[in-house]
This record gives structure tokens, sequence and C-alpha cells, in this order.
């Protein structure tokens, strides 16, 4: 991690001396807690930030142009803002360019030129949001030094749309809302339908969450996922012929569904469906126990919604299955599970702090002789949402 005065440095070295202020920004990565493939089924997740994220450095300029560098891509770039998002340039820019494109659809063009400094401490293609951390920071930090209104709710829906209709990839809420609204020691149970949220206290203690990142490159992510919604609306679309008021699948609760599944045809169908009846009830008393600081019956729940997902979900891989085996095999470990859309990416585990050494080695060493692949781990607590960094050298 290097210290704001470096990262001021990075900045200056490459843009210059100026009168003018540099200003800092963060906002983190997310990581989802529990309630993984329910936010499109019409049910209830639990993501919290994380302690490291994006950091913005910007600075006004004498002239209209914006200028954008980041610390961890090649490619950088220039433009007038009069021709912010024309063309799309299929590089990492189309992050920020789309939230800048939705602002001035708000009304709030850039009545000036900026200078741009990205610099990220998420590994991307992680499943950890780098790109809803990049699309929240520049919304927040654009809408500071232009001094408008910062409303992080309305920050995570633009920084959505930023994502689904600029860069074009059909993402959920969930990841721009935990990034932008994240409390520290805090998880945030969402209804991604209705964007009704509260934050739940998420006091670890002696516990940290350990990220496991398996380096498996997520290939099947896209046409699986879509596979997977085509089955769920499938399987609404058989229930509401007996249930006419029921709009999502988690609608149902575990009984109600037990009642009504021979009506799903095939296994498959009622495998999706099982799934996410019993996530969206494993999420609400997961909240539950954390409400009680109940940890040991969090890590239950994790377990379970692992299983779920391998099983009856069947989004989860090898590489995933794998070093979940091998953290469970840590006594410290009160839960482990895939977390993110699967098949590859990463597992998030609670690990007594004493123990978490050993859980990186062993579960490190053992998940490379098993898939031949090396892991990486990031040990962290749960941090802030976006915020201005202000009085650091």
């Amino acid at each position: 991690m290097i210290s704001m005065q470096e990262k001021k440095q990075l900045f200056i070295s490459h843009f210059g001396e100026s009168t003018k202020e540099i200003q800092t920004f963060q906002a983190p990565g997310r990581v989802n807690l529990i309630g993984e493939h329910i936010d499109y089924n019409g049910g209830y997740v639990l993501p919290a930030a994380l302690e490291f994220g994006t950091t913005l450095l910007i600075r006004e300029r004498d002239d209209n142009r914006v200028a954008f560098k980041s610390a961890n891509f090649p490619y950088e770039a220039q433009m007038s803002a009069d021709e912010l998002g024309t063309p799309k340039s299929g590089e990492w820019i189309d992050y920020p360019v789309g939230v800048m494109v939705e602002l001035a659809k708000l009304g709030c063009p850039l009545t000036h030129g900026y200078d741009l400094y990205f610099i990220g401490e998420i590994p991307n293609g992680a499943g950890l949001s780098s790109s809803a951390s990049i699309e929240v920071v520049t919304a927040f930090a654009l809408l500071s030094a232009e001094g408008k209104e910062r409303d992080t709710v309305e920050i995570a829906k633009l920084s959505q749309r930023a994502e689904n209709q600029y860069v074009g990839v059909n993402s959920g809420i969930m990841d721009q809302f935990a990034v932008a609204n994240g409390a520290r020691n805090n998880a945030i149970l969402l209804m991604c339908d209705t964007l009704e949220y509260k934050k739940v206290p998420f006091n670890t203690g002696s516990y940290k969450l350990v990220i496991g990142n398996t380096n498996k490159r997520r290939g099947l992510v896209d046409s699986k996922y879509n596979e997977r919604r085509s089955e769920c609306d499938e399987a609404l679309r058989l229930l509401q012929e007996h249930v006419p008021e029921l709009e999502f699948l988690a609608g149902l609760n575990p009984e109600k569904f037990g009642a009504l599944e021979e009506h799903l045809l095939g296994e498959v169908l009622r495998r999706r469906a099982k799934h996410v009846v019993e996530e969206n009830a494993r999420v609400l008393k997961s909240v539950e126990a954390l409400q009680r600081n109940d940890l040991q019956q969090f890590g239950i729940f994790m377990n379970e919604s692992h299983d779920s997902l391998r099983d009856l979900y069947e989004v989860s891989c090898r590489e995933l299955d794998v070093m979940v085996e091998e953290a469970r095999k840590i006594g410290g470990t009160l839960g482990s599970r895939m977390t993110g859309a699967g098949f590859g990416g990463c597992t998030v585990s609670l690990v007594h702090e004493d123990d978490v050494a050993r859980f990186v080695h062993n579960v490190g060493e053992a998940y490379e002789q098993r898939t031949g692949l090396a892991a990486d781990f990031y040990v962290c607590g749960v941090g802030d949402g976006v915020h201005q960094i202000k009085g650091e050298a």
C-alpha cells in the first residue's frame, strides 16, 4: 500500500505542478457476504464494503479538457469535455466517461476540465467490483468538484446506468449500491428491486474476512448467467399459473415453495428455484444471527449458501469448490463460500485472526497442489463507502 504522499507525487509527476488543489477521494471494493443470484429474483442480498478500493486524485484544469491516467493500466487519454462519450474507446476509461455522460443527462455537465488519476487496489476480474468502485468514486468526486449535491443512492443508480447503457455490461445495482453506501463494521441488507435497505452490524471481533482469489478465468459467467436467468423466469412462469400474484421467485418462503414445487417440470427448474427461495430465507436468518452477534451461526449459513450454489444452482466450479474445501479444514474457519457470479473469481471466509496466517499458507499450498493455480488472498475488515480523504499529506 502506497502512502497518500506517494499517490500525490505520482499525480504531480504525470500532470505537473499547478496552483490548483489536488482533491482525493476513495471508493471501496465490495464483497457479497451471502445472497447469491438473488438480486434478479426479487430477493435480499447482504454485501459489505471492503477496506481497500480505488483512490481518485482530481484537479481542476484551466481549459475544458479531461485527462485520464491510471496506475493500473497503460492506456491513458485526454479529450475535450464537449467530446465526452463519442466515440467509446473500449478501454478502462469507458467507466468514468460513462459516468460523465450520465451526469450530463442529469443536468450536471462538466463546467471545466479536470486531471484524473486513478489508483486501484482491487484485482481486476476477481469479482470484487473494481468497475463499480471506479464509477462511484468518479461520480462522487465530480459532484464534489462541481459543488453539487452528493446523494449516494442516486450515485449508485447513475453508476449502474453508466455500466449498463454506456459500457454495455448488464450488471445489477448491488455492486454500485454497496460501494456508495457501505459503512465500517456494517453489512447492507438490500432489496435490489426496491432499493429498500438497512445497515446491519457486522462486528467480527477477533475474526477476519479472508478473500481468496482462485485466479480461475471466469469464461462461462455470461452465458451461464443468462441461462440461469431464463431458467428462473421459466420457473416463475409455471408457478404463476398457480399463484398469479407472485412477482418474483424470492417472494415464496420455503414452506410455500415446498407445497408448489411439484408444478415445476423437470429436476433442473426445481433445483434452481429451490436455491433462490432457500438462499433468500438464509439471508434474512443471517441478519438475525448478526444482530445477535452469533458469528458461529452466520458461518453455518455461509457454508450452506456455497453448498446450494454448488449443488442446486450449479454456478460453482472445481477451483472454487477446492478452495472452500481446504478453507473448511482450518480450525478457525467459521464459514466459507464462493462469492459473486461463479465459475471462478473469489471465495469469502470468516477466519479467526490467530488462524489467518495458517489459513493463507495451508489453503494456498493445497489449492495449488490440487488445481495447478496459485491463489491470492486478501485479509480485510469491512470499510466505509465512497468518501473524500482530507487532511492527509
